[in-house]
């Protein structure tokens, strides 16, 4: 199912599978051979629509699209609704689904009735595909869309032209990355060297490579500065490099009849000896840059090339990846203010705040500031407070049409219409969310699944792994911004606002998602048809209306946010709702809300109830056969699950509220399980874990009494489970030593958390035996009953380890030194030892390691001989943030005050100055600090460290929390 083809991709295979495997009447296998022969014929012609931009499409193909599209959904509604009707499919998810029905007693086409209202309703459907497919002819879209193909091939406008012809006085805000990367581009290496620039449309790419250009240009024999796009026209680019290289000689290149091969011969053998800058601007493709690639000669002339492109695998495939960020404020303002009045200081004091929302919004994107200031630069909106709070509202809602916006929509529509169909679909879904939210990765995968967005690339993939390589994706090609949490991971994300109007006006356009949000007295898109529904806020009087007009038996999905509980209506008419979002509400406030009713929802796939301050689900929740995700998170009292929830044998995600909510037995039922997080284990559930094949993540804590029979029914399972990616242990393990030598984890492995639930003697087995073999484990957390010199050397070997966290009771050497062996790609490394001594960082150690938490006793470092406190932090070239906690028994404040002097001086002189913070044990207090102070009148102790000290220990909570 898709934006492109509505729901033919989920329905066709349904129908081909009631006819090869169904004794059908003869009159509907005729109708259905019919309904599947023309549909496949409309879902080739609806691909050829998808690639035209819908603005360039006539009005009559715009609508015959849409109804096809609808049609589709109609279709797909009647043949669930009857699968519901006789029991839905197998209640085994993983058999032949529609095959194990002809095999019960009742039989997919024996119940007359439904049989008989099925035969009625695709005989219906049948002729209102005719009627589509009539006007399909009758339109002659195969032929139109292949024109409109080719006039977008050869459109006159070029959005980066603008950008080539910059005044230098113009530019704002790029000095720095210009200075960057002229020192990289101007070092002694004689070697060929390539810079790739790479970023969000309309962040300046093809400014910043000009202005480079420019200046680096005086410096070598010979300059070229060609653009790529997305249709490249290989020899005419090829052509243009020749002529701008060598005006004199290929001043008539344009007229030869050359093809490909030959012009790349020619410029090989032209820039054989030559010292050359090239810019290559704007690579939508890799094979565009590989071809490209084979006309460049990689002499030894110290030549330098420069690449931009909005996609990230791109710029790290090409190499020297240069990441451009958007502006500060300062330098926004300063466009901003420039572009309007000549000068910041000319801004009036009564559109200060409004233009600091206004560039909160344009996110730092020189084209958004230069678009939206565009549009107030005019006499009578220059002054008028009013009007520049209007169109900071209309800043993201799609609903701004000015011919400036326009533009700026264009070079974003550059970027969508370059992706896939199907990251498309998944691209406008985000339109439900408001404006700045921060989307949950994990939830929204669960819901692209949940409405049939993802299709396996084969049967042995996981949906989820698919989805979240579509997140990927989406993420590398810039129109989806990436949030990073405090282990350094992308776990969130989130819209530029100009992306965010974009997608809102496609989906409004192609009635992909109805949104109600009033903020701003509008109402996107009819609430007549819906499919999708978004509720985002609580104007009440403006959206009862829409809401209670609204007809809701063909709504698929509906997501509510908690400013909008009160008007979520009743979930009685909802007939084929597959998606049920209602996070963070409280439904206490909602009036229509009756939970109970979620049991008759039988299509429905993805139920987020996390947040809500429910204290029970309702029993019969076991009849939604088709659930594939349930969140109830968040909900303290929310003692337990009903036993019903053992009948829901297509769910694959199960959260549950911190250990708190207990699971009834029978877990071994739910076959089709993923993800299984944050439970408490009985020895029930241990045992029964072992049935759940498919499971991928794991989240589980053992109570302090846990006996060794819990350790063994625990490890028992894990041997089954070889799906198993992420094992996560809290609270108390009955054995380590079953963990350290009795388990052989699958390789595919990528988390394994035990720290404080147990210590182990040393490095487990099944890393010590061969660290190479577990090829994908990137996170390790584990705790030691004493760490030594050798562990970490072995630790180092895991090949793609990119976050460690240790815990000791004792360090054995007095100093643990780390070299630079192994532990080529960790990020992130965190020791705390119960009774520390002290830890050195040799040259070479930790290369790309940009956090490290640690902690020493001020006492042992200084009996040791390190009175310095140097603990070889300057050998950590990637550093940005340290954490150092300070043991403090048996020395004075002045001993204290020696060893944060000593590493404040350190992280100043260190070139990437990191960010340090201290947790010094015991708390210093106030009072313990002046009466040092009174006894030696020549001694402070920094206050400021003092005040900070109730915050600091967070760091260290918020480890131990994240590992209890």
């Amino acid at each position: 199912m898709d934006l492109v083809t509505g729901a033919m991709g989920s329905l066709l295979p349904k129908l081909g599978k009631l006819l090869n495997e169904y004794k059908l009447q003869k009159g509907v296998k005729e109708d259905i051979k019919s309904l599947e022969k023309e549909m496949k014929i409309m879902r080739a012609a609806l691909h050829k629509v998808a690639e035209v931009p819908r603005d360039q499409l006539e009005e009559g193909i715009k609508i015959w699209a849409g109804e096809l599209r609808e049609l589709s959904y109609n279709m797909e509604d009647i043949v669930d609704k009857f699968l519901v009707h006789v029991n839905g499919e197998s209640s085994d998810p993983n058999s032949n689904k529609l095959k194990q029905l002809g095999d019960n007693m009742i039989g997919l086409f024996t119940n007359w009735k439904s049989c008989h209202q099925i035969a009625n309703e695709i005989k219906d459907i049948k002729n209102q595909v005719n009627y589509v497919a009539k006007q399909h002819k009758r339109y002659r879209v195969s032929g139109i869309v292949a024109a409109n193909v080719a006039a977008t091939t050869t459109t006159t406008f070029d959005p980066r032209l603008p950008a080539l012809y910059n005044k230098v006085s113009d530019l704002v805000g790029i000095n720095e990355p210009r200075d960057k990367l002229i020192k990289r581009l101007t070092n002694k290496n004689d070697q060929i060297e390539i810079v790739s620039i790479v970023g969000f449309g309309g962040l300046g790419k093809t400014t910043l490579a000009k202005a480079v250009y420019d200046i680096l240009k005086p410096q070598f024999d010979c300059t070229a500065f060609v653009s790529v796009s997305q249709t490249p026209d290989m020899v005419g680019i090829f052509r243009k490099m020749l002529h701008q290289l060598d005006e004199q000689n290929y001043a008539h290149i344009n007229e030869a009849s050359r093809d490909a091969t030959e012009l790349i011969d020619e410029l090989r053998m032209f820039l054989r000896n030559k010292r050359y800058l090239i810019v290559i601007d704007d690579i939508w493709n890799l094979q565009s840059w590989i071809e490209i690639k084979h006309a460049l000669n990689e002499n030894s002339c110290a030549s330098r090339i420069i690449t931009t492109t909005r996609d990230l695998d791109i710029a790290t495939n090409v190499g020297g990846s240069f990441k451009i960020n958007p502006l500060n404020l300062k330098s926004s303002k300063t466009l901003f203010c420039g572009r309007i009045f000549g000068s910041e200081d000319k801004l009036p004091r009564h559109l200060g705040e409004a233009s600091i929302k206004i560039l909160d919004k344009c996110g730092g994107v020189p084209l958004a500031i230069i678009t939206i200031a565009s549009v107030l630069n005019v006499p009578s909106k220059i002054q008028n407070q009013a009007v520049w709070d209007k169109v900071c509202a209309y800043i993201g809602s799609g609903l701004e049409h000015s011919p400036h916006v326009k533009t700026m929509r264009i070079i974003l529509s550059l970027s969508y219409y370059h992706l896939p169909y199907h990251l498309r679909t998944c691209l406008l879904y985000l339109s439900i969310y408001p404006e700045d939210h921060e989307i949950h990765r994990d939830d929204l995968i669960w819901k692209w699944i949940a409405e049939g967005f993802i299709q396996h690339k084969n049967s042995d993939d996981s949906l989820f792994e698919v989805g979240r390589s579509y997140f990927t994706e989406l993420i590398n090609s810039g129109m989806i911004l990436p949030c990073i949490d405090f282990k350094g991971d992308v776990t969130r994300c989130r819209l530029h606002d100009m992306v965010l109007g974009l997608i809102f006006s496609l989906a409004s356009e192609e009635n992909f998602v109805t949104i109600l949000n009033h903020s701003g007295g509008c109402c996107i898109s009819s609430p007549i048809n819906v499919r999708r529904l978004s509720i985002q806020n609580r104007n009440e009087d403006n959206q009862r209306k829409p809401l209670a007009s609204m007809s809701k038996s063909q709504v698929r999905s509906v997501t509510t946010f908690p400013p909008a509980i009160n008007q979520m209506m009743s979930l009685s008419r909802f007939d084929v709702l597959r998606v049920l979002d209602l996070n963070g509400c409280y439904l206490g406030k909602s009036k229509n809300l009756n939970l109970e009713d979620v049991v008759n929802l039988f299509h429905l796939r993805y139920l987020g109830l996390a947040g809500t301050n429910i204290c029970q689900l309702p029993a019969g929740i076991g009849n939604l056969l088709f659930l594939q995700v349930l969140d109830v998170r968040y909900n303290s009292n929310l003692k337990e699950l009903p036993s019903s929830i053992c009948k829901l044998r297509r769910l694959m995600c199960l959260l549950v509220d911190g250990y708190n909510t207990s699971l009834p037995d029978g877990l071994g039922n739910l076959t089709s399980m993923e993800v299984l997080k944050k439970i408490c284990a009985t020895l029930n559930i241990v045992k029964e874990l072992h049935k759940l094949s498919m499971l991928r993540e794991l989240k589980i804590k053992f109570e302090r009494n846990a006996s060794l029979e819990y350790g063994e029914a625990f490890l028992e399972s894990l041997r089954h489970l070889k799906k198993i990616q992420s094992v996560i242990i809290r609270g108390y393990f009955p054995s380590m030593d079953l963990l350290e030598k009795s388990w052989l984890p699958p390789q595919q492995l990528r988390t394994f958390e035990s720290v404080r639930c147990g210590e182990f003697s040393g490095v487990p087995e099944w890393i010590k035996r061969d660290p190479l073999r577990l090829s994908d484990l990137a996170v390790l957390a584990i705790g030691f009953v004493e760490l030594r010199d050798e562990d970490l050397l072995i630790l180092g070997r895991l090949p793609v380890l990119r976050r460690l966290w240790l815990w000791s009771a004792q360090q054995t050497p007095k100093v643990l030194s780390i070299g630079a062996d192994g532990f080529h790609y960790l990020t992130t490394f965190t020791l705390y030892c119960e009774s520390p001594r002290q830890i050195v960082f040799q040259r070479g150690a930790f290369p790309k390691v940009e956090g490290v938490l640690f902690n020493f006793n001020v006492k042992k470092a200084k009996d040791d001989g390190n009175g310095d406190f140097n603990f070889g932090l300057l050998n950590l070239l990637s550093l940005g943030q340290v954490t150092v906690g300070i043991d403090r028994h048996g020395v004075t404040l002045a001993d204290v005050k020696d060893a944060v002097v000593a590493l404040r001086h350190t992280v100043n002189v260190h070139p990437l100055h990191p960010v340090i913070t201290f947790d010094i044990r015991p708390l210093i207090q106030q009072e313990e600090a002046q009466r040092a102070s009174e006894m030696n009148p020549e001694f402070f102790f920094d206050e400021e460290l003092i005040r900070e000290q109730g915050k600091l220990p967070g760091k260290f909570r918020k480890f131990r929390a994240e590992t209890t």
